[in-house]
């Protein structure tokens, strides 16, 4: 029930991370539910298809469907209020990247993945959502953006997760733990201007 739930808040993060990035690009009405619907089961398409799932999760449960439709139509009702939240595009994908990561790697682990390819499973559950949504948006995806800690913040959620597999711990709060890593090194990185080093040298002069 708790990993339904994430994954459920995770379809609702990211359905509003793309319907701003789409308001934000002043789509009409369809155009901002088609972007929030690809944001929102983008990655967990591409995560069942890598496992072989068929049909998809959300063709079998109409509810991530209805989760979509009333998140776009509050969001396209109340777009005035939105406009006042400037950072909400950013914290709730944030938010979305966290949920979906473990989303991920729970479906690895249950189809009995190595903890890498899990982690893997986790990191393009959480990304490709994004990636869709900034390419229909006619934007570089924020995973390929220089200054941006995206994935990597996936990954360290990932083997966060693994590490409290090796203890007794609650279910709830070995789903919980990476949720906080992933949105909290996002956000610091953010916070602090933080980036992984470029593999090219300046040129000199």
């Amino acid at each position: 029930m708790f990993y339904y739930a994430i994954d459920l808040l995770g379809t609702l993060a990211f359905t509003i991370s793309g319907v701003l990035a789409a308001m934000d690009k002043k789509l009409d009405p369809f155009g901002i539910f088609i972007i929030g619907f690809v944001t929102a089961l983008g990655g967990g398409t591409i995560r069942d298809l890598l496992l072989g799932v068929t049909p998809v999760t959300w063709l079998i449960n109409p509810t991530y469907m209805y989760v979509i439709i009333a998140t776009v139509i509050l969001a396209v009702i109340f777009r005035n209020q939105l406009k006042y939240f400037r950072t909400s595009l950013f914290l709730f994908d944030t938010i979305g990247i966290g949920l979906y990561t473990v989303v991920g790697l729970e479906k690895g682990v249950a189809a009995g993945l190595h903890p890498i390819m899990c982690i893997a499973l986790g990191t393009v559950s959480a990304c490709f959502g994004g990636v869709l949504r900034d390419i229909l948006c006619n934007e570089i995806p924020v995973i390929f953006r220089k200054k941006e800690i995206y994935a990597t913040a996936c990954v360290a959620g990932g083997v966060s997760y693994f590490f409290m597999k090796l203890f007794p711990i609650r279910n709830d709060i070995v789903f919980a733990v990476p949720i906080v890593v992933v949105i909290a090194i996002r956000l610091i990185a953010v916070k602090y201007k933080l980036s992984l080093p470029s593999v090219y040298r300046r040129t000199e002069r």
